[in-house]
């Protein structure tokens, strides 16, 4: 969908088209679980529906409808990481089991290790590795200093890469 067209969309969403709305969770909903689904992990359904209720409740308060999807990234951030720690999901875990490098699951083995880090390091990873941002934008999404985005980043991808590597 175009930039244009996401526009038209959100101002009509924002008048109460309700078209619009379904048209614009359409196009919302895959995008809010990709980034929620690595930071949640078995939360990142609920953390993605959090996610657009969120975004839909204040959708009016949107001034500048062509930054939908950083603001929509921002809200499901904070969702799942909220979700992730609710989920006491923020214990240091033992990664001496992690599957053997090559495996057939490879999806299944990048889960498991990514299951073994913190809300905090995963959102990191996310919004650097997957989503790439720059660490002055992770930090304001995330609400914290550029500094500690690039330390929590420095250890997630070292714990990443020990227990890849085990």
């Amino acid at each position: 969908m175009s930039d244009e067209e996401t526009v038209r969309l959100v101002r009509a969403a924002q008048r109460g088209d309700t078209l619009a709305m379904a048209s614009l969770l359409d196009q919302l909903t895959p995008y809010v679980g990709r980034i929620c689904g690595p930071i949640a992990l078995e939360q990142g359904p609920d953390a993605a529906q959090e996610a657009l209720v969120a975004v839909f409740r204040a959708l009016r308060t949107l001034k500048e409808p062509a930054a939908l999807h950083g603001w929509v990234r921002a809200i499901a951030v904070r969702e799942a990481v909220r979700l992730a720690k609710r989920a006491a999901r923020a214990v240091p875990a033992d990664l001496s089991t992690l599957p053997a490098r090559g495996d057939l699951q490879l999806a299944a083995d990048i889960r498991d290790v990514l299951d073994r880090l913190s809300p905090e390091h995963r959102a990191v990873l996310v919004l650097r590795d997957v989503e790439g941002l720059d660490e002055r934008a992770a930090a304001e999404l995330l609400g914290i200093r550029v500094g500690t985005v690039k330390s929590r980043l420095h250890r997630a991808r070292d714990t990443f890469r020990k227990a890849w590597t085990s």
